[in-house]
This record gives C-alpha cells, sequence and structure tokens, in this order.
C-alpha cells in the first residue's frame, strides 16, 4: 500500500535514510550561566552547518532545536563523516572561553524507512537515533547496528561495539556502537622498508551506470582482470579486491587512500555497456605526485573480455605497465641517485635491463649497484645483479665470461644467504649452474626448490624449460615454457620469454610452433644470438631451408665467429640428440663448422 493511499497525505515519501540527531551537552546549565554567548555560537555554528558543512555531503537540515538538529543523509558513511566533522568543528567556537563555557556535542544515528517531506521526518527511526544520541557522551556519536552494518571498518572511522544497551522509553534492549575518528596504527618495525613494503597498485572499483546492471558485471570482471595481470609480476604488491570491494560507490580522495591503503599508484576509471561493445575509460595516478601518468579509453566487444589470450584487461595493464615504467626510469634519470627511492631505483633498472640497446643495459649496473648498498641484507637487488650478469652473458655482450660467471654466482648467493627459500633468487642461482657452469644436476634443483617456494615464480619455470631441453624431455619443456608465459604474460623482458619457449618447442619437434614464437622474439630484438639460432634450426626443421640459410647469413653479419663447434661447447646439453640435431641444422643452413 502506498504512503499516499494510506495516510491521505501526498507530499510523504518513504525512503531509507541515514537519520542524525545532533545535541550540545549540558545545554540547559550552559544557556542557564552563558545565555547570549551560548545562543549567539550556536546560531553561528548552525549557520555554518547549513552552509558550508551539508551542501558538500548532499545532507539537509531537516530542523533546529533549541540546543540540536535533526539531520539526514542518503548513506551512513556520509553521515558519520558529517558526524566527526562537526565534532571537530565545534572546537573552534570555544576558543577564549573557560572550560565551564565550552560547547560539545554527542550525536545519535540511525539507518532506517522514514516518511519524508520537505518540513519534517517520521518514523520510529527518528525516535531511535534521538536515544542513541541520549548514550553518547561529549564529542562523541553513538550509531545503531543497522547504521554500523553499512560502514567500511577503517574507512568509515573506527568503530567501538557498546553491546546490547537499554533506551529510554523503549521497550527490551539494542545494539549499540561508539563511531571514533580514524586513529593511525602504529608502525610495525620495518614496516616501511622497500622489500617489505612494495611499491603497489590499488585498482579501485570501476564507475559504472546505476540504471544498467550489466555495467556493473562488466567492470567487476575487468577490475578482476586488471587485478590478476597485475599481481603476475612479483615487483610490486597488487591490493586484493575483497580490501577494494569498501571503495564501491565511492570517489575516495588520494590523501585517503594513502593514508588506509599505502599505495605507490591507483588505478581508476569507469565502465559503460552499450548492446554489446564495452567502453572502458582507465587512468593510472601516481599517488606521491597526484600526476596522472596514463590515460587510455578503450571500446572492446563483450566477447573479448573472457579471452585468455589478449584479455580486454591484459591489454590495457600492457599500456599502462609500459607508462610506469617509462615514469620511474625518466624519475632515474632528472633526479640524482642519493634522493631517489629504491622502489625507483628497481623499476628503473629493470626498465633498462629489458630494453634492446647495450648502453641502457650498461646504465643498469649503476643503479643496481645503488640497490645492493641501500639494502645490503635483501635478496632482491642481488638476484637482479645476478640475473643482470647472466643476461650480459646470453646477449652475447660480456666482455670476460668468467668474470661474469663468477659475479653471477657471488651475487646469487648473497641473495640466498639473506633469504635460503627466495624464489627469485634460486631461480637466477639455477641459471648460472646450468647455463653457465653445466652443472644441471644443481639447476635442477634450484629450479624445484623455487617453485616449491613460489610456484608462480615465471623464471624458474622459463629456466626450468630450458633444462628439460637440455635434457631431451621435450614434452616437459614445452609444458613448462607454456606455464611460464601464462604467469607473466606481459614481462617487459616478453622477447627472452618468446626465445625459450621457442627453444622449449624445439625440444618437443613442434617447429612449426617453435618457428612462429622465434619469429615474434626475433620481432621484439633481432640482435639477441640465442634466438638466431633457434630461428635456423626451426626454419630448417620446418623445411624451409632457403629461409634459414638467410638467417644463417644474417647471424654471421652480427657474429662472424659464430660456428657449429662454438655451439655445441657453449651448449649446456651438448650431448643430447636436441643438441645434436641443432648443430646437423646449423651446419646445412651455412654455418661453418669450425
Amino acid at each position: 500500500m502506498s504512503v499516499e493511499a494510506d495516510t491521505g497525505l501526498t507530499d510523504l515519501k518513504a525512503v531509507r535514510r541515514a537519520i542524525v540527531i545532533v545535541d550540545v551537552v549540558e545545554s540547559v546549565r550552559l544557556i542557564q550561566n552563558f545565555e547570549a554567548d551560548v545562543i549567539s555560537r550556536w546560531r553561528r555554528f548552525v549557520a555554518e552547518v547549513r552552509q558550508q558543512v551539508l551542501p558538500a555531503a548532499s545532507g539537509r537540515l531537516v530542523k533546529s532545536l533549541g540546543d540540536g538538529m535533526l539531520l539526514e543523509f542518503a548513506a551512513a558513511p556520509t553521515a558519520g563523516a558529517v558526524c566527526a566533522d562537526l565534532h571537530r568543528r565545534i572546537a573552534a567556537y570555544n576558543v577564549d572561553r573557560p572550560p565551564e563555557a565550552a560547547l560539545y556535542l554527542r550525536a545519535g544515528a540511525h539507518v532506517a524507512h522514514v516518511l519524508s517531506c520537505e518540513e519534517d521526518v517520521y518514523g520510529a527511526g527518528v525516535n531511535l537515533a534521538a536515544r542513541l544520541c541520549g548514550l553518547a557522551g561529549p564529542g562523541e556519536t553513538v550509531v545503531s547496528d543497522d547504521f554500523r552494518a553499512d560502514l567500511v571498518d577503517g574507512l568509515d572511522g573506527d568503530v567501538e561495539d557498546l553491546g546490547q544497551c537499554e533506551l529510554k522509553n523503549l521497550e527490551g534492549t539494542v545494539r549499540a556502537f561508539r563511531l571514533g575518528m580514524h586513529t593511525k596504527p602504529p608502525l610495525l618495525p620495518g614496516f616501511d622498508t622497500l622489500w617489505n613494503e612494495r611499491p603497489s597498485f590499488a585498482v579501485l572499483p570501476l564507475d559504472t551506470d546505476p540504471h544498467d546492471p550489466r555495467s556493473g558485471l562488466v567492470a567487476d570482471v575487468i577490475g578482476d582482470q586488471l587485478i590478476h595481470e597485475l599481481s603476475l609480476c612479483g615487483v610490486w604488491r597488487v591490493i586484493s579486491r575483497l580490501s577494494m570491494v569498501a571503495f564501491k560507490g565511492r570517489n575516495p580522495c588520494l590523501d585517503e587512500l594513502s593514508r588506509l591503503l599505502k599505495p605507490t599508484w591507483v588505478i581508476s576509471g569507469r565502465c559503460r555497456n552499450h548492446q554489446d561493445t564495452v567502453h572502458v575509460h582507465l587512468e593510472v595516478t601516481d599517488v606521491r605526485s597526484g600526476s596522472v601518468l596514463w590515460s587510455e579509453r578503450l571500446d572492446s566487444h563483450q566477447d573479448e573480455l573472457l579471452q585468455q589470450d589478449g584479455s580486454l584487461g591484459g591489454r590495457l595493464v600492457t599500456s599502462m605497465l609500459r607508462a610506469v615504467f617509462n615514469f620511474e626510469l625518466q624519475c632515474s634519470r632528472t633526479q640524482s641517485l642519493p634522493t631517489l627511492t629504491s622502489h625507483t631505483l628497481l623499476l628503473a633498472t629493470i626498465a633498462l635491463m629489458h630494453r634492446v640497446s647495450q648502453q641502457d643495459f650498461m646504465r643498469a649496473r649503476g643503479l643496481l649497484e645503488q640497490l645492493t648498498e641501500r639494502h645490503r641484507r635483501s635478496p632482491e637487488p642481488h638476484a637482479w645483479f645476478a640475473k643482470w650478469h647472466v643476461m650480459r652473458v646470453v646477449q652475447g655482450w660480456s666482455e670476460g665470461l668468467e668474470h661474469d660467471v663468477a659475479a653471477a654466482r657471488v651475487c646469487a648467493n648473497r641473495a640466498l644467504e639473506h633469504q635460503p627459500h627466495h624464489a627469485l633468487s634460486l631461480a637466477v642461482d639455477g641459471l648460472v649452474a646450468g647455463l653457465l657452469r653445466k652443472d644441471l644436476a644443481l639447476s635442477r634443483q634450484r629450479y624445484e626448490a623455487a617453485i616449491a617456494a613460489n610456484p608462480s615464480e615465471a623464471l624458474a619455470w622459463l629456466f626450468m624449460s630450458a633444462l628439460h631441453a637440455y635434457c631431451d624431455e621435450g614434452q616437459a619443456a614445452a609444458t613448462a615454457a607454456e606455464t611460464a608465459l601464462r604467469l607473466s604474460p606481459l614481462d617487459p623482458l616478453r622477447y627472452f620469454y618468446d626465445s625459450f619457449a621457442a627453444h622449449a618447442l624445439l625440444a618437443a619437434d613442434r617447429p612449426l610452433q617453435a618457428l612462429a614464437m622465434a619469429e615474434r622474439s626475433m620481432r621484439a630484438h633481432n640482435s639477441h644470438m640465442p634466438t638466431h639460432r633457434t630461428l635456423i634450426v626451426a626454419q630448417m626443421w620446418a623445411g624451409r631451408p632457403d629461409d634459414a640459410r638467410r638467417s644463417a647469413a644474417r647471424l654471421l653479419s652480427l657474429w662472424p665467429t659464430e660456428s657449429v663447434s662454438g655451439f655445441l661447447r657453449r651448449h649446456p646439453g651438448s650431448s643430447s640428440q636436441l643438441a645434436r640435431r641443432s648443430a646437423e641444422a646449423l651446419r646445412d643452413a651455412g654455418l661453418p663448422l669450425n
């Protein structure tokens, strides 16, 4: 039955509202002793609330009493924030007054369905808010169970359970809570250090069309994809979706996000759904500077949302990460090293290591030296330095092979000294053992330990694929490579992953797929010697000898001293069937024997 039919009053609307009752503590005593001054201050305070506080919160002053106010809000979080603001603001009206003349507020709040009109609100919910106000002490807000259910701990204030309380003129008891202002939790020892508090992403729930339920579902899918894709890289933290759901329907400021979550970057945006097309607009904001690092609009068909390859979330993350890495790299170039944060050093290092320029790669060494000096007892910088030495050898840029092998071992050992079960350090140490020292047994042991420590360590799976290939375990090699690609589909060093995958597919006797992977790797980095060799072998096995001969000629133009015997001498699995067949293909393509 409608309100009009039931009451005969057409101006009343049944709505769900957060009702707040605010009272001045000890108002009778104050007016008796300081009548003119108290009335003057109270009137000025009410005017401030009406003109400044409520418009910003979309609230309504239903009525102003002689010593209180009845306020109405659409939602509990806003009502709770206003209560805290009123307690803060009233303090300014006590300046130059003796303590006995100070004005203090108490507030009671409840969420309920009420009957509302322009002049007033009616219902049992209003009475309950008034009774809860009576439980509050000076500077306190007491709220009902229904009100508290709409709040998020930590985000909307600190909530204290008062238990079942008896209220005047109400039968039975009511569960009540004291709503306090935010308090900053104490920091644990070492909480703000680089490796315990990594740089982090916070993915805010996307804004959607409230009149289109499908847009909310699509936005959730995209948000989940963004969090998943970002989580695949171990360089940063990604704040969980459960933590971010609390911000749905809100528009938190950067200061609030920084206080609550300490993110480095915030991803926000909106999602709209029109027929079968999804319209997405995202941006990445750097919390430190408040500047937008990246912004993009993208349209996609709904069917593309859940594609494993090239999903909408994956494409967006690829673009935004490129901007983040470039931003941190630019910071490293424009600021002096001593003033740079450690996470800027780390991301700039990764960006430089993964570029095709030898000059950029060598610049990464200076940043790594800074990191290892700042964090001598942390495994990550030493592990990345070990990887740098391995990459220098693999790229063919080493000026002293034995020196880089020894340096890689030292860096990996230092990392493992500080944390014996550190997955990245174990993976890199396994690579040093297998690729540079040809100790395949130790290499396997290290990769297995790395995967046991962190099954999502993509590099461990990638390096394991090469080990399987060295041992003629073709199917296992392909499976490990596919796992690595799935775990790190957006790695800045994608050509490196594709090169390993091509090698693994050769071991699995899948030359056409190996050829496709090698060609993709070459398009990204055409001066990587191992990929050149894999490409030649794949072309020969795929029945394209003319292409293989042209590829061999290009390889010799880049590395004139390369030979079949040199390939076998360096190959960790030189006695394997894969190595022998590869050597024959290289010979037939035109590489000299010696």
